[in-house]
């Protein structure tokens, strides 16, 4: 693990958060953390929230500090958040992520994240913790003046934020400066890839609409299927830069790791690190 830089690397990882997808087997690998562990769960615009919400409950129950994305587009009703949320008190569950989400078009009355955050707190919810979603390298659709602005909006309703999955320091840094200068004063979860196939990942963050993976393939292409071929992609290199150059007045609480449900490799590679 690194030591040394802008950001002391033991603060990276003070506050770990893996991210899995609810897919067959996930709870399985999930066994690997210690109960306690906070576990981010995805939401999928095709699949819907049931699978979200289930695998919330199962963890909540099991003694893990799940994190469920409720994805405002997926909601199709005021009836339905009150029946997730009660459903989600009574497993546990304390802490939540709003997301917009794919959703072509909105299930119900809920368009964006900012709608969902005001009906929560309309309805005295009983979260503790309330994440929003935020993106260094920015959004395939929406541009970084609007993302600003959202963000702005929802400092009120929010407690923290996570950001988008991101293979560049820099743009990080850079970001968490802006953060700063803009009076955006949430703390932050860094969105770092675990340890994950290096074909999977790459296919993954295209679909994230994460630059750097983009990049790499339209100006690689050549190379990218055999390198592809090298196993699994480690972040030590990422998370080196990131102790040397994110600023030391940044407000980083730790990292969110995105395994892509790898998670029995992610938590050897910290264990790794701790020894």
């Amino acid at each position: 693990m690194p030591r040394a830089g802008g950001v002391p690397a033991p603060r990276l990882f003070a506050h770990l958060r893996y991210e899995v997808v609810p897919l067959a087997g996930a709870g399985e690998q999930v066994r690997h953390l210690t109960p306690g562990t906070t576990v981010a769960i995805t939401s999928s615009p095709s699949r819907g929230l049931e699978p979200t919400i289930e695998l919330a409950e199962q963890l909540g129950r099991a003694g893990y500090d799940a994190v469920p994305h409720l994805a405002a587009r997926s909601v199709r009703s005021d009836v339905q958040l009150k029946e997730i949320v009660d459903r989600l008190e009574a497993a546990g569950v304390r802490d939540v992520l709003v997301i917009a989400g794919d959703n072509p078009e909105p299930a119900g009355p809920y368009a964006d994240g900012i709608e969902l955050l005001t009906a929560l707190g309309e309805q005295e919810h009983p979260f503790t913790g309330v994440g929003v979603p935020a993106y260094p390298e920015g959004h395939p659709l929406l541009d970084d003046e609007t993302l600003w602005r959202s963000l702005a909006r929802k400092q009120g309703q929010a407690s923290y934020i996570v950001t988008q999955l991101c293979f560049n320091a820099a743009a990080l840094a850079r970001w968490l400066t802006a953060l700063n200068e803009r009076g955006i004063g949430l703390p932050v979860y860094i969105g770092v890839p675990g340890v994950v196939e290096r074909r999977k990942l790459l296919r993954m963050a295209a679909r994230l609409g994460v630059r750097d993976a983009q990049r790499f393939i339209r100006k690689h292409a050549r190379l990218a299927l055999p390198l592809l071929r090298r196993g699994d992609y480690r972040p030590d290199r990422l998370v080196r830069a990131l102790a040397r150059q994110l600023p030391p007045d940044a407000d980083v609480r730790g990292l969110h790791l995105y395994t892509f449900n790898a998670v029995q490799a992610t938590v050897e590679w910290v264990r790794e690190g701790e020894r």
